[in-house]
Parts: C-alpha cells; structure tokens; sequence
C-alpha cells in the first residue's frame, strides 16, 4: 500500500472521529424543527434527511429527498420542509413529535465532487 493512501485514509477516519451533534430538544405532540441550511450562491442542489448519523455517502433511512427545489420523497406526512428551499433552508419539521421520533438525524446537501456534501448530525430529544 502507498504510504499516502493509508495517511488519506487516517485522516478520513480522524475528521469523524471528533463528532458533535446538535441537541435539539422536543415535547409529545408538538412541531419540532432542526435546522438546516446551506449557500445556495453556486446554485441549488439535491438533498436528503436520514435518520442516524450522517454515512459516508447518501442517506441512511431516508425520511425526505429534495432535488434542490422541491421535495420529491416523504416518508411520511409528519416530515415537511417548510422553510425556503430554493434559498437553501432545507430544515426538517416533525409535526406531532413522539418518543419513537428521539435519536439522530442527518441533513446532507449533496455537492459536487468527492467529499464535499456538506453533513449535519442533530440528535433529536423527546420530553413527555
């Protein structure tokens, strides 16, 4: 093996191995949202929310997919994307919350190029 090639694949392991989520907290049978937005300055582009963190490609138990303007899968009803999506707030509102919705979320924005998907983990906390 080339020595860059196991470096390349150190780095990689180390940049995820550091990982915070944002906390949001929500209660039984309200609207929550997590946030999610993105610069839509070199245009806009396909996204998804999965449920669990983000994987190193893709969406992972997908709850909603957008291509960059408008959403073209929800699992559910509950999921909705309220916000201005051609303006890149593709943040993910839950409406009527339950205990089962508790644990992680991840927002990726798909972008050009290897590596460049921009990912955001949110770790979702239901109260009674």
């Amino acid at each position: 093996m080339q020595p860059w090639v196991a470096i390349s694949g150190l780095l990689l392991l180390l940049t995820d191995a550091v990982v915070s989520y944002t906390q949001v907290i929500g209660v039984v049978g309200h609207s929550i949202t997590l946030p999610c937005t993105y610069s839509t300055a070199p245009g806009v582009t396909t996204m998804c929310w999965g449920r669990g963190a983000c994987p190193m490609s893709r969406c992972s138990d997908e709850v909603v997919w957008t291509n960059g303007s408008h959403v073209t899968v929800r699992k559910h009803p509950r999921y909705k994307l309220k916000g201005n999506i051609l303006r890149g707030n593709v943040s993910l509102t839950i409406e009527n919350v339950a205990q089962t919705d508790r644990g992680l979320y991840c927002c990726r924005v798909e972008h050009r190029g290897w590596f460049n998907d921009m990912k955001r983990t949110l770790s979702l906390e239901i109260k009674p």
